[in-house]
């Protein structure tokens, strides 16, 4: 077996195969084509279904789209009091979508579409380059069914521009070890940096692989090597440290206050609340309590079970075994052998983030786990292209045979009895494509196109089959759910379940064997909301995560007269004020940020805009009766909501509780 793969040509355009005919490139283009078409209907399909999906981010979009300070700052409304709790590169790109095209859900979740589709080009192109067409196609497929990856092409989360990003930085990287040149490694640092820009230091996870990949591969002195990392890191925290710079040199009462902070420091997010309190779970103002914060056992299991198996899982334990296949096979190859050098990326880019994902005791979702869907593909591509290859070999039949018959498994427990038909059928065809690619050298080319085509539909089917369900369901709240309805719906943000504080025990859905465990979920859905919530809300950690769409009368009490104030509208939340400024169309308060638990702005400071007249209603309900949090954050949010009821005399409009501002107070 060694010495049949230590044969191959080092070439990576030609990856152990003789450059295709006209007619073997037109069909290469075809296949390719294809790819791309389904995927971007998969992606687009009835997408505005979603409406405004997180309308957290949405509003930001708004907000970027009619200033562009907000626009810079990231901040949730275009009169700049607060910015979102993430670095602001993804919503550069959806506000300047909404500025040219209009505010619409369109123009806020088709880019995330559009990512998608690049982002399963790209690896596709990265791929091929390593081990040809065929592994390229393959791996792009599996990307694109991923549930996971369908759930948030579908949705405006940060995490579909991340993963495009952290792609491209796999491919320059590798397409610099093929000839040593630094500008592709400069390249890469670039996007790891605007990976920064897009979802802080979680862009950063996959810098050791790609260092290493280096380092072990490139085709230069180890000196050079060293000094090309040194050029490449710098470029790296330029690229990701001039917009924190720009950020922390700016005069603070001039800027919206840094979200997810408790000074007002984009460094304090960056290291705490988004950085080293995600692993240790001590995050200040978070919504969990203390370390640990009830996010869910850790453990090398993690992935597997409960929610996360159904996001991202279907074939992790295939990518694993094929891994492994390839650390031995490639183990006596020349140092710069570009296989090699792919799976020294892709392995380290699936290990490592695999492990802190598991291990991980702060804030955690399962839709974070489509920063393993490109590792997975890639691996899976290039594993079975390799190993298909080698098939006169029997421990490369074996495996293949294994690859098959484990990936129709999984998918198989991961339906857990839903959609039987399908789970059966796949098994069934798993077996009998596992049993015949024991055999496979020996059939005739008929034969055997039937057997690849049956292993590669028994792997995918179950994985398919949820990626279709995801894109068939509407998905709105601050964290969702790939799969069908009723099944892991939303995590956090949707029915069903119990936040932190509130968690509850037993059986989560989306498991394939109902693992027992937590969950942080939903609080149910009011009347014309979203999530948690209803018109006006239920107080407490529910109605933060959930987004409020008002009523028609309440949309015309905002925006009458809103030119003459600020903010129409202030309320407890970003969620909660979200709702409220997409409807009007008009900038609205987002007391406490994010999780009610942020000091902007301070009673002092809320007293003071409203002496000033530049806020008309406050909102009561909708988290205003949540006071500081049990990680430390900050009462300032339960403080104002307190002094607005003691001052002013409430109303209730279809359902929401509205206190009038206008007439100011000396207090």
């Amino acid at each position: 077996m060694t010495s049949t793969l230590s044969a191959r040509p080092a070439d990576p355009h030609v990856p152990d195969e003789p450059p295709p005919r006209p007619r073997g490139r037109l069909v290469q283009r075809g296949s390719v084509a294809a790819l791309l078409v389904a995927t971007g209907f998969l992606y687009l399909w009835n997408l505005s279904a979603s409406g405004w999906a997180n309308a957290f981010y949405s509003a930001a979009a708004q907000a970027g789209g009619q200033s562009w300070e907000a626009w810079f700052f990231g901040s949730s409304d275009a009169a700049g009091s607060i910015t979102v709790d993430k670095t602001p590169a993804a919503l550069w790109v959806t506000g300047l979508a909404v500025r040219i095209f209009g505010l619409s859900s369109w123009s806020i979740l088709v880019p995330q579409a559009l990512m998608g589709i690049g982002a399963v080009a790209l690896l596709y192109a990265t791929v091929r380059r390593t081990s040809g067409h065929a592994a390229g196609l393959l791996a792009g497929t599996v990307l694109a069914l991923t549930p996971v990856a369908t759930l948030i092409f579908r949705f405006n989360n940060p995490d579909a521009l991340m993963v495009l990003l952290l792609v491209a930085a796999v491919w320059a990287t590798l397409r610099g070890s093929a000839d040593g040149r630094t500008r592709w490694l400069v390249l890469a640092g670039v996007f790891l940096g605007f990976g920064f820009l897009t979802k802080m230091l979680q862009a950063f996870v996959i810098v050791p692989a790609l260092a290493g990949l280096w380092l072990l591969a490139a085709p230069t002195g180890i000196g050079r090597r060293i000094r090309d990392l040194v050029v490449a890191g710098v470029a790296m925290v330029v690229s990701a440290g001039w917009w924190v710079l720009v950020v922390e040199l700016w005069p603070a009462a001039a800027r919206p206050y840094i979200g997810g902070s408790q000074t007002n420091s984009v460094l304090e997010l960056v290291l705490g609340y988004n950085g080293f309190g995600r692993l240790t779970g001590d995050e200040t103002g978070s919504v969990g309590g203390g370390a640990g914060g009830g996010w869910g056992r850790t453990g090398i299991t993690r992935l597997f079970g409960s929610e996360m198996g159904a996001e991202a899982s279907w074939l992790l334990p295939t990518a694993l075994i094929l891994l492994g296949a390839l650390v031995w096979l490639t183990r006596r190859r020349p140092r710069t052998d570009p296989v090699r050098a792919a799976v020294i990326a892709w392995g380290g880019w699936l290990l490592i983030t695999g492990l802190l994902f598991s291990y991980m005791a702060g804030i955690i979702h399962p839709y974070y786990t489509v920063a393993l869907a490109p590792a997975i593909g890639a691996l899976v591509g290039i594993g079975a292209v390799e190993l298909w290859r080698i098939r006169s070999t029997t421990a490369a039949r074996v495996l293949l045979a294994l690859s098959t018959a484990v990936a129709a498994g999984w998918g198989f427990l991961l339906l857990d009895g839903r959609q039987p038909w399908l789970g059966w059928t796949s098994v069934a065809l798993g077996v009998v494509a596992a049993g015949a690619l024991l055999g496979v050298h020996r059939l005739p080319r008929l034969l055997t196109a039937g057997v690849v085509t049956g292993a590669i539909v028994a792997s995918l089917a179950g994985s398919a089959a949820w990626s279709v369900a995801t894109a068939a369901e509407a998905h709105t709240g601050a964290i969702p759910s790939a799969g069908p309805a009723g099944v892991g719906r939303g995590g956090m943000g949707g029915p069903g379940g119990g936040g932190p504080g509130g968690m509850r025990g037993g059986v989560v859905q989306g498991g394939p064997i109902g693992t027992t465990g937590f969950r942080p979920g939903g609080a149910g859905t009011g009347t014309g909301g979203t999530g948690f919530g209803g018109r006006g809300g239920m107080g407490g950690f529910g109605s933060l995560l959930g987004t409020t769409t008002p009523s028609a009368q309440v949309t015309a009490l905002l925006q009458q007269e809103a030119a003459d104030y600020t903010w129409v509208a202030a309320a407890v939340g970003s969620n909660a004020a979200a709702g409220y400024q997409l409807a009007a169309g008009s900038p609205v308060m987002a007391v406490g940020g994010f999780n009610g638990t942020d000091p902007s702005p301070t009673l002092e400071q809320f007293q003071q805009d409203v002496a000033q007249g530049r806020i008309h209603w406050f909102v009561g309900g909708a988290g205003a009766d949540r006071g500081g949090s049990s990680t430390g954050g900050s009462d300032a949010a339960a403080r104002i909501a307190e002094w607005v009821r003691q001052t002013f005399t409430a109303r209730t409009v279809d359902g929401v509780t509205l206190y009038d501002l206008s007439g100011g107070t000396t207090a």
